[in-house]
């Protein structure tokens, strides 16, 4: 998975098994953290490290441990047992609190990514320059670059005047945004990304064209109603995202009459696939 935290958990640990699992709800990943201490430690008992770890950390006022949750996995008795599992931010701090060389390429790692994001927030330019070539090595042509970063200004022109309408939390910019793509796909995002069969991935960088063109349709169409009506609130705006779906929606349908076939497609532009969270239960089970 290329340009991924997961990536760079799973396989900076050569010879061990970093277990993880997806939530769906909160699109994120939870990793194992005693698979992450025996990686790091070597540890004959990674589960007593971490309970002494947990209680230091506990005791130094850190919250990380406070977001744990937990997962079955199955153990060497062959059992399924619950084990604590934290998220990519969480499991970036455990490793920060962890004494050891191996930590090190995880330390320089994000060093690194503190400096570039420092030196963007002096410089802009270097973040486009760098979401340019992200979009480059992937193959992905200049026209349609130039169309995605196009596509980004007016979702923020769209969020802007959300804004301007009373809408603040981001969990009510996703209900927004779930209002459009319903309108015209038939889907909230989430649906359309597990229709497609990605996670974290951007929805957009995996649509066709065409779908992205109605996407952008159907936002442009929400801001410019939003501009002139001015609805304020959550459940004003819904109704006018609403509508500015059905615009696209409009337009998908008379474009599928044309065609003789629907514009939705399953296709994605990634180079590998996931297993099927369910699939990776029932093998725990065995």
């Amino acid at each position: 998975m290329e340009n991924s935290k997961l990536k760079i958990i799973s396989n900076l640990f050569e010879g061990y098994e970093i277990r993880s699992i997806w939530n769906a709800d909160k699109e994120e990943y939870y990793f194992k953290i005693t698979d992450v201490i025996k990686a790091l430690t070597d540890s004959p008992d990674p589960s007593h490290y971490w309970r002494t770890l947990k209680y230091r950390m506990i005791k130094e006022g850190n919250e990380t441990v406070t977001n744990c949750d937990t997962f079955k996995f199955k153990s060497k008795d062959g059992k399924m047992r619950n084990a604590d599992v934290l998220d990519t931010q969480g499991i970036l701090r455990i490793i920060e609190s962890i004494p050891s060389s191996k930590a090190e390429p995880f330390k320089i790692w994000l060093a690194q990514m503190g400096k570039e994001r420092i030196d963007e927030v002096f410089d802009p330019e270097i973040a486009i320059k760098r979401a340019i070539n992200y979009y480059r090595n992937r193959g992905y042509s200049d026209k349609w670059i130039e169309a995605r970063l196009k596509g980004i200004l007016d979702r923020n022109k769209l969020t802007d005047v959300w804004k301007e309408n009373g809408i603040k939390d981001n969990y009510e910019f996703a209900v927004l945004t779930n209002e459009i793509y319903k309108a015209w796909s038939g889907m909230k995002a989430s649906e359309y990304k597990k229709y497609k069969g990605i996670r974290k991935e951007s929805l957009r960088d995996n649509m066709s064209d065409v779908e992205v063109a109605l996407t952008d349709l159907g936002e442009i169409a929400t801001r410019e109603l939003a501009k002139e009506h001015r609805p304020l609130g959550l459940k004003a705006n819904k109704k006018v995202a609403k509508a500015g779906g059905e615009v696209a929606k409009t337009a998908r349908d008379d474009l599928e009459k044309k065609l003789g076939k629907t514009i939705i497609s399953k296709n994605n532009s990634m180079n590998y696939t996931y297993i099927d969270q369910k699939v990776l239960e029932e093998e725990n089970k065995k």
